[in-house]
């Protein structure tokens, strides 16, 4: 069976120590899907606060370079490649997010924080015109990279 290796054998919560690995190239997919209905999606180009699509994306790119500022475990990485598509669809709009670095542990968690932080701020900008908006489905697409290789989400 497999260990949580944020925690110590006493079961208190640590830093892992990643410097004995090999740095290697790794990458991370996200994805999340802001569920919005379509009256709201019909008035988001004429948004007062200005293209929410667009200011999602550079808003999650923000997110993945500051994840370990966050997620109290998570290491500081040299981030090599961000970004987001946010495309807008007839129930709302979805987000993949991408991340990319040469370290020794994996990009999971920017690729994860940028789909978040995306989310939220689509909401951030259409909440005055519905309470209701839903962020649905964050969950990982992929990775590559590092001990335990590659990963792809099985599709449902």
């Amino acid at each position: 069976m497999k260990k949580l290796s944020h925690y110590d054998p006493a079961g208190s919560p640590r830093m892992v120590d990643v410097s004995a690995k090999p740095e290697t190239r790794r990458t991370a997919r996200a994805h999340a899907f802001v569920k919005i209905a379509p009256s709201v999606l019909r008035k988001l180009p004429g948004n007062p606060k200005g293209n929410p699509l667009e200011i999602a994306r550079i808003a999650g790119i923000g997110a993945a370079k500051r994840t370990s500022e966050l997620i109290p475990l998570c290491h500081p990485l040299m981030l090599s490649h961000a970004d987001l598509e946010v495309t807008l669809e007839a129930r709302g709009v979805r987000i993949v997010a991408s991340a990319a670095t040469t370290a020794q542990t994996g990009v999971e968690m920017e690729a994860l924080t940028a789909a978040a932080v995306a989310a939220l701020t689509v909401y951030d900008m259409t909440k005055a015109l519905d309470k209701s908006i839903e962020i649905q489905d964050l969950y990982l697409l992929e990775k590559t990279g590092g001990k335990s290789g590659s990963f792809r989400r099985k599709h449902d």
